[in-house]
């Protein structure tokens, strides 16, 4: 290669770089703008309702309970809502933004079932006559509000119309109902101050003659109540009943709170990573800090592509996904540097390291897509928002680690100006055995070789005593009737009210006003920083409990409460849908595994999952700390991020084994399993601590709300490693160690088939 491409090749380089950043800044803006934000980051509220025909013979049209639900929402002028149909009889709406959370709930709530009746309550017509989208806002002669109605089958109408008009004086009147139930009835208004009751009709008019052509329903309106009604009865008849079964309301201050607080944290976990790669592998570590910048950028842009919402779990999975892809180039580097350490020269080094690692690296993302997929087609809410996330990150890992930063490292290798520059690398020429010398490699990197079956028996010791632990104390708590666990409302069903303030608040000036609206038991407490306060209740309590509550909330502290609300029907169903998550994803790996590798190193990583598992809940049983929705999403991803460095340890077993040249014994699988550790240990410490960063800078300023969420990751983050070490290789060693395997065949070298002469560094 002449030196002018050298040049060349250094030039595209930087001319590449300078395209990516100049791409970002010019057009990073415009995406972010476009990006649409969850409930949990705009404020407004989500509502799974459970939907029931209202004539028990009839069949249930999801699709058309859709669409009435979709047009409803268009009358609250609610941007991009999340309207998703789940099961057979379920729907979820999700509205961000919303400024009226009670007023959106009695107009989605609302059957909106209209009919025209007579005095004796026949049924005359339903919603049909009226032409879809013919109500609409209008005025009387005296500026009154009134909706205009057109008729869509006039005849018919003129028919029904001619019918009550031949009726006495006093019978001749046209009621029209919205949601008429059974039991019903048409009340004068002169006969209801008298009897004290209300009634839902909405127009009683008297008929005097035929009418052919378009008509008005008038009443006591005011604007804003003519304009819902039209809007109402636009939205088509919904001959359903929509029973709220589950909510959750969040106040806008506290979105934009949450938002700020994790995009910050988000920052500052990033930065923290792009340093340590910088620190730890030099030139590799800035190639990594490029592609990292490319990552964050595609995620953004599939987000904005896609219309997808982004969540507060979204984001953490963002912030765990950098360390997750970071995770991909540390695996080559590592590479790199053992090839190095083995003799061979830069350029040799990259090439080989690049190969070696990618089956490695496809391997371990392609587990985590898995967990993935299972949590976006069986999960649903903050779960799926989180298994999109997660989904995007494998797949940018993929094609990132593989095209831009392999790109922009082999420009440079191209280029020749890395040639003999180990410090370049992080490494030092002394630890580099000299090949023409016939010196071996003599430095395995800055870990000391350890026992590592040795410390698996001691820290599987330590693990079976923290069981003993956790089954004692959860023993205790559920004698004394806390239960094993401290199930959330999102299992255990219940009200949970979030009450938040500029200013401090005390909790038992809380306690005090609860107890004024006459709630003085049934309520715990719990405080989260100085401005938020959590009120929790294993009751449902209804919309009206709700409004008065948060009302008296807002007029103390300036900010809407916010709420959520489950029922023991949805708690029942989390719970099963929770277990059933697990199993998915536990049987869709192990048969991944065992086709890639072999059933023992399956069973291995599910026995190493089941203790990253264990140790989380056990962690939350221990501390007492809240078990929801949000844990199932941190289980997953550590199944996935636990078999990821599992597989890595795996691999090189195997690579070593398949190399191995003679009978397998108990002490041949102890050095197997050593030597692979030896060689993936620092790889694994790393991957944690750039996952860990992250996690540990949104602990310390990331939003309250996603604690539960980011705690759990950080123990599992730790419990992943360790068994990653410690249990899978060893469960790997028990059954090898147990089990009749077939006798290695000894390899058949034929060296007639040699047309030439290794030598390391040069041709190797």
């Amino acid at each position: 290669m002449d030196k002018k491409k050298n040049k060349g090749s250094l030039y595209l380089f930087f001319l590449v770089v300078a395209i990516i950043f100049g791409v970002v800044l010019t057009t990073y803006k415009g995406i972010l703008n476009n990006i649409t934000l969850g409930l949990d980051l705009k404020g407004g509220f989500e509502i799974l309702y459970e939907v029931t025909p209202l004539n028990e013979e009839s069949t249930l049209d999801m699709s058309a309970v859709a669409n009435s639900v979709r047009k409803r929402v268009d009358v609250l002028g609610v941007s991009e809502p999340q309207i998703v149909i789940e099961g057979e009889d379920r729907i979820r709406v999700q509205l961000a933004g919303v400024s009226n959370p009670d007023s959106a709930r009695n107009i989605l709530g609302t059957t909106a079932n209209l009919s025209f009746r007579d005095v004796d309550n026949n049924l005359l017509s339903d919603a049909s006559i009226i032409q879809e989208g013919g109500a609409s806002l209008s005025y009387d002669e005296n500026g009154r509000p009134i909706v205009s109605l057109k008729i869509k089958d006039q005849a018919k109408f003129a028919e029904i119309t001619r019918t009550v008009s031949q009726k006495p004086v006093g019978q001749n009147i046209m009621i029209i109902w919205l949601d008429f139930e059974e039991g019903d009835t048409y009340v004068a208004e002169s006969q209801k101050a008298a009897i004290g009751q209300e009634t839902k009709y909405i127009s009683a008019a008297s008929v005097n003659s035929e009418i052919s052509g378009d008509c008005i329903i008038s009443g006591n309106f005011s604007e804003v109540e003519a304009r819902t009604l039209a809007g109402l009865i636009n939205s088509g008849s919904l001959p359903v009943k929509m029973t709220e079964i589950s909510s959750n309301v969040v106040s806008a201050d506290f979105g934009v709170d949450a938002l700020n607080e994790t995009a910050i944290a988000g920052v500052v976990g990033s930065l923290l990573v792009f340093a340590f790669m910088i620190f730890m592998y030099r030139l590799p570590g800035i190639v990594s800090s490029i592609m990292l910048v490319v990552y964050i950028y595609a995620v953004f842009l599939i987000y904005s592509l896609m219309g997808a919402v982004f969540t507060l779990p979204g984001i953490a999975a963002l912030v765990l996904g950098i360390g997750m892809t970071v995770d991909a180039n540390i695996i080559t580097f590592e590479r790199i540097k053992d090839e190095l350490y083995k003799g061979r020269s830069i350029p040799n080094a990259v090439a080989e390291g690049e190969k070696m690692s990618f089956a490695t690296i496809f391997d371990a993302q392609f587990t985590t897509l898995l967990a993935g997929l299972i949590m976006y087609m069986f999960g649903n809410g903050s779960v799926k928002g989180f298994a999109t996330m997660l989904m995007i990150t494998v797949l940018c890992t993929l094609l990132l680690n593989v095209g831009v930063s392999r790109f922009l490292l082999n420009l440079i290798m191209k280029s020749n100006i890395a040639d003999d520059k180990y410090s370049w690398f992080n490494v030092k020429k002394s630890n580099i055995p000299n090949i023409s010398k016939n010196e071996e490699q003599f430095y395995f990197g800055p870990l000391k070789k350890y026992d590592y079956i040795g410390i698996s028996k001691k820290y599987s010791k330590f693990v079976i005593g923290l069981c003993v632990l956790i089954v004692l104390v959860s023993g205790f708590n559920f004698i004394n009737k806390k239960g094993f666990v401290n199930l959330g409302i999102d299992f255990s069903s219940g009200t949970k009210l979030t009450i938040i303030s500029d200013e401090t608040i005390n909790v038992k000036d809380v306690e005090k006003t609860m107890s004024d609206l006459g709630y003085s038991s049934g309520f715990k407490y719990q405080t989260s920083g100085e401005n938020t306060v959590y009120a929790i209740t294993s009751s449902a309590l209804s919309v009206e409990q709700l409004s008065t509550i948060k009302a008296e909330f807002t007029k103390i502290y300036g900010l809407e409460p916010g709420d959520n609300v489950v029922t023991p029907t949805v708690g029942r169903d989390l719970v099963r849908n929770a277990v059933l998550l697990s199993l998915l994803a536990w049987l869709a790996m192990m048969a991944y595994i065992t086709v890639r590798f072999k059933w023992d190193y399956a069973i291995s990583c599910i026995v190493a999952l089941l203790h990253d598992v264990f140790i989380v809940l056990g962690i939350f049983a221990l501390f007492r700390l809240e078990v929801n929705t949000e844990l199932i999403s941190v289980i997953l991803a550590i199944i996935g991020y636990s078999i990821n460095n599992s597989i890595v340890v795996f691999d090189r077993i195997r690579e070593t084994l398949n190399d191995y040249n003679g009978p397998l014994n108990k002490d041949v699988y102890i050095k197997l399993i050593n030597d692979a550790n030896d060689h993936t240990a620092i790889r694994s410490i790393y991957s944690s601590i750039t996952t860990i960063l992250p996690i540990i800078v949104l602990l310390a300023i990331g939003s309250s709300a996603i604690f539960t969420f980011t705690f759990a990751m950080f123990i599992g983050l730790i419990a992943g490693t360790l068994s990653s070490m410690f249990i899978a290789p060893y469960i790997w060693y028990l059954i090898r160690i147990n089990s009749k395997s077939k006798p290695k065949k000894t390899k058949k070298v034929y060296k007639e088939d040699l047309d030439e002469y290794t030598i390391k560094g040069i041709n190797a």
